[in-house]
């Protein structure tokens, strides 16, 4: 696929500077209208500007042949390129994010399909052979009315089901017992620390980042004495999560794209964002989609000689913080509650590594 779009690049290049060199060829020449009255018309040097019927039928039909290619082009990504989408989110907030997704996919789709059609099929069908004269249509109330309500209506439906997404993803305030964990941003690495026992994360300030105290906990808060620093997510499956992010040095972006959620890491303040796992690691393992999509990456490892992928959970960066940015990944490992909980009982928590 990689390569039919650089042969469709190649073509689009060669079209273009095609028709550059055809322009340079024009000039500005004087001719008689029908009523035998000079004009200014632009034309080749000793060819006549005015287009035939002949070249009206080639262009017309250019016109269908190229919708024609425009539909097969979009059916074959539509059908054919699904792998490189993401498969199911993997929050219960996230579903909604799709369901987004897809209904403004949907409606984009139809109305560009329409378009497309009206606007290349119109060309070929009325191009202009046999004398045909085009009709002036000055104007039209009713359609102008149609055309301007109909978006208007579909757009105020789509933006308030954006906002009501939104606001899943942000209102935490009706959360029932949810698990408190930062997430601390630096050139170019992820950390996090989980809120212990008490549930409550102690203050924080890059002042205060000193030894092993990497990001900046402060340990004169009584409730930082249990907070757990890790290097490596694992969140519950079921359980609402709580992310609250800091950034040491410049603007991260938390992103986190199966769990379909995207947060900016600002130097000098907290943001935050929240979401319920729904799959645990391993259950996505398995799902059809994950399945098909890894065996595909795997297709193109083999091929290079490395080693085969395994599919995780990541937490990426998704803002170009510098030159190491794309390397910049935290795993995330989702499991049973149980399994969550033993996991955490073998951490240390901050009052245990610095002293």
């Amino acid at each position: 696929m990689l390569a039919l779009f650089y042969i469709f690049i190649a073509v689009a290049v060669g079209l273009g500077i095609w028709q550059l060199n055809r322009l340079s060829s024009y000039k500005q020449v004087i001719l008689n209208n029908d009523k035998g009255e000079p004009v200014n018309a632009i034309a080749k040097s000793e060819e006549n500007p005015v287009a035939t019927e002949k070249d009206n039928d080639i262009h017309g039909k250019f016109f269908l042949i190229f919708l024609i290619g425009f539909y097969l082009l979009m059916t074959y990504c539509l059908f054919f390129m699904n792998d490189i989408m993401l498969p199911e989110s993997a929050s219960v907030e996230g579903e909604n994010d799709d369901n987004l997704f897809l209904i403004t996919f949907v409606l984009i789709g139809v109305v560009q399909f329409a378009t497309q059609f009206l606007l290349f099929y119109f060309s070929f069908k009325y191009r202009g052979i046999n004398n045909r004269k085009a009709l002036f249509y000055a104007d039209s109330h009713k359609l102008e009315l149609i055309w301007t309500t109909i978006p208007t209506i579909v757009l105020t439906a789509l933006i308030g089901y954006g906002l009501y997404t939104w606001n899943d993803v942000m209102d935490l305030s009706d959360s029932e017992n949810p698990l408190v964990i930062e997430v601390y941003a630096q050139q170019f690495n992820w950390q996090a620390r989980y809120a212990g026992a008490d549930n409550t994360l102690g203050r924080g300030n890059v002042r205060n980042i000193k030894d092993i105290n990497t990001i900046g906990i402060d340990m004169t808060d009584a409730n930082s004495a249990d907070d757990i620093p890790v290097r490596e997510l694992h969140l519950p499956k079921g359980r609402k999560i709580v992310f609250k992010f800091r950034s040491q040095d410049v603007l991260h972006s938390a992103y986190m794209p199966h769990f379909r959620a995207q947060m900016n890491c600002v130097p000098g303040m907290v943001t935050e964002f929240g979401f319920t796992p729904k799959f645990t690691t391993q259950e996505m393992r398995v799902q059809e989609e994950t399945v098909r999509k890894v065996n595909g990456i795997n297709k193109l490892r083999k091929a290079k000689g490395e080693d085969p992928y395994e599919f995780e959970y990541l937490l990426l960066c998704n803002k170009i913080c510098g030159a190491s940015h794309y390397n910049m990944q935290m795993k995330i490992v989702v499991e049973e509650e149980a399994d969550f909980y033993s996991w955490l009982k073998q951490q240390k928590t901050i009052t245990e590594l610095v002293n």
